[in-house]
This record gives structure tokens, sequence and C-alpha cells, in this order.
């Protein structure tokens, strides 16, 4: 359908007001006289039909331009009043009118866009409610187990329970070990809720949010990450072997964030790494990327579990359970500070076994 442009219509308008009126002039003047004649010769009174019939052509012009004018600019102006009140009302099912007015058509056309986009942000902000809830909910859970055990050492402890050196120090031991997953725990939240904001403000300000970037070398950040693992490692015998690149890969990251998602990767690793198993980590430079891989002896991953690995909470039901003492944010975590950084990080199965976790940054 043709759209027409205001200026247009107005000239239309125009036209047929001025034209509408001499045309019922002139067909009445044929009528009464018979002829196309004008001219002063004629009496005066074999006008007053005429310009009866051209003052009645006028107010009929004026009659369709007016609802013309309300059927093409009104109406629609009206409606999408209408249809923003109902959006404001909560009321996203609405209809947006049809027009042949180019301009009242773009600001529909627009409209429609932003009514969409509004819906989209109100669905999302409806997910990040009801994620947020469960996280929240999840997450109490997952504080109050190692709480209650900790609480029970504790009073076993204080009543006396554990007698011999021996049993001291394993309710020692034990409480090191709650103290530590809930320390874990409380971490992984924060950091997941600092990236969420930083992913929050990108989105509300349509531009990206800076972090707390320096020139780091990456090199330096794994090997910080797997020196705060070994203790753990060691415990289960498990080699942690490692191969840089000859040429030091440095990039513009925050040290602290970078090294916590290398932190949550090897973490991964080595709570799903079998005793005496092994783990094995490549980075190297090349086409300006640092690329990274992170491929352990375990179990590796199921088909539904590659699917949904970095969802927050989300946990396989076999090997990679609650009982290695996750929250399962953190490689949801990982995965949002290297993201943040510009790179990616996704998770596959390696064709001798095990588990591999690969990604990059931007050198």
């Amino acid at each position: 359908m043709s759209k027409l442009r205001v200026r247009t219509y107005a000239l239309l308008s125009l036209v047929l007001l001025l034209t509408l009126p001499w045309i019922f002039f002139v067909t009445a003047h044929f009528i009464t006289t018979q002829s196309l004649r004008l001219g002063a010769d004629r009496p005066n009174s074999s006008y007053v039909i005429p310009m009866v019939a051209a003052f009645a052509g006028l107010l009929l012009a004026f009659v369709i331009v007016a609802v013309r004018m309300r059927r093409l600019l009104l109406l629609p102006l009206e409606r999408m009043g209408q249809a923003a009140r109902q959006i404001a009302g909560g009321d996203w099912n609405v209809t947006l009118p049809r027009t042949t007015i180019r301009e009242i058509a773009e600001v529909r056309d627009g409209f429609e866009i932003m009514v969409d986009a509004l819906q989209a942000a109100n669905r999302k902000q409806a997910a990040l409610e009801e994620e947020r809830r469960f996280i929240i909910a999840a997450v109490a859970h997952d504080l109050r187990t190692p709480l209650f055990a900790l609480r029970g050492y504790l009073d076993g402890l204080e009543q006396g329970i554990a007698r011999s050196p021996e049993q001291i120090a394993k309710y020692v031991a034990v409480c090191k070990e709650k103290s530590a997953q809930l320390d874990r725990l409380v971490e992984d939240l924060f950091t997941f809720t600092k990236m969420a904001y930083l992913e929050g403000e990108r989105v509300e300000h349509m531009e990206h949010v800076e972090i707390a970037e320096r020139t780091v070398s990456l090199n330096a950040i794994v090997q910080q990450a797997i020196d705060s693992l070994r203790p753990q490692a060691l415990r289960k015998h498990i080699a942690i072997s490692v191969h840089y690149a000859p040429e030091d890969c440095e990039l513009q990251a925050d040290a602290h964030l970078l090294e916590r998602a290398f932190s949550n990767v090897l973490d991964n690793a080595v709570r799903h790494t079998p005793e005496h198993g092994r783990i094995l980590v490549h980075c190297r430079q090349e086409d300006g990327r640092i690329t990274f891989t992170i491929h352990d002896s375990g179990a590796g991953f199921a088909p539904e579990e590659l699917e949904r690995i970095f969802e927050p909470l989300y946990r396989g039901e076999q090997s990679r359970s609650r009982s290695t003492g996750g929250a399962g944010l953190g490689l949801t975590i990982s995965q949002r500070i290297i993201r943040q950084h510009g790179g990616e990080l996704a998770a596959s199965n390696h064709p001798d076994g095990g588990a591999v976790l690969s990604g990059w940054l931007p050198a």
C-alpha cells in the first residue's frame, strides 16, 4: 500500500477545497441555464443557485477532508495513545493501527519496535528475577549443609566426644575442610554477583563497562591458579603438567578476576579427576589470540552436561554432583569473566577420554 506524506495530503485537501466548490458552481449553472457561458450580460439572479451550490460544495469538501483527516491522522494517533496506556498498565497484548500517512506509519513502526524491545526486556527481567530467587535458595541450601556439619563437629569438640589426639585432629581437619568449602561458596557467590552486575550495567548503558584492566601475563596467572590448587591435587596424587608458549602471553585484563576464572576451571578439573590422575594445561599465542586448554583424565562430560555445563547452579547427576563440594557456579563464573575480557570458554570431551575446557582471550 502506497503511503502519502502529510504535506501531500494537505496539498490534496487544498486542491479538493478549491475545485469541488467550482465544480458544484459550474454544474448548477449548467443545469439552471443549459449553458456553460459566464458573462456580465447575465442577471445576478441567475447566479444565486450556482453560488448556493458552490457553498454546498465547499461544505462537502470540508466534510470530506475532516472525515479523511480523522480516519488517517487522528484515529491512528488516538489508538497509539491508548496502546501506550495499555502497556503502562502491564497489558502487552496491543494492536497498533495501520495508516497510509507515511509519518504516522514511521511513528507506528518505531512504536512497535519499542513495544517488542520492552517485551523482551520484561521477559528477561522476569527470567533474571526467577534465576535470582533460585540462586539464593540453592546457595542457602549449599551453605546450610557445611554449616550444620561444622557446628556438629565443633559441638563434639566442646562436649569432649573427641577424646584422643587422633579424634581431635580428625574433627579439626573436618572443620577446616567445611570452612574452606564455605569460603569457596561465598567467594563463588560474590564473584557471580559481581559479573552479573557488570553485565547488567553493560546492557543498561549499551556500552562496555570498564574493569580494572592492566597488562598482565597469562602464564603467571595460570601458574598462580595452579599453585593455589597444588595442595588439593597432591592429596589426590594428581599430576599437573603445564606447557607454556615460548613467548610470554600478555594481555589487558583484571588479574584478580582472570585468576579466579582459571582457579575455578582448575578446581573443577581437580575435583573430578580420580586419584593418581593427570591434568594437562596448554597456553599458546597465535593470530592475535591467546588460546588455552585444560584437559583432565576424569570421566568427562555426559552429552546432556555439555549443553548445560555453563548454566548457573547446574551440576551433573553422577560424577559431577554435590558431593564434590561445588555450588555449580564455578564454570558459569569462569565463562562470564572470560567473556567480559572479550574471549570465550567452551567445554568438550577429549577423544582419548576426559573433559576439556578450552578457550581464548585477545592478546
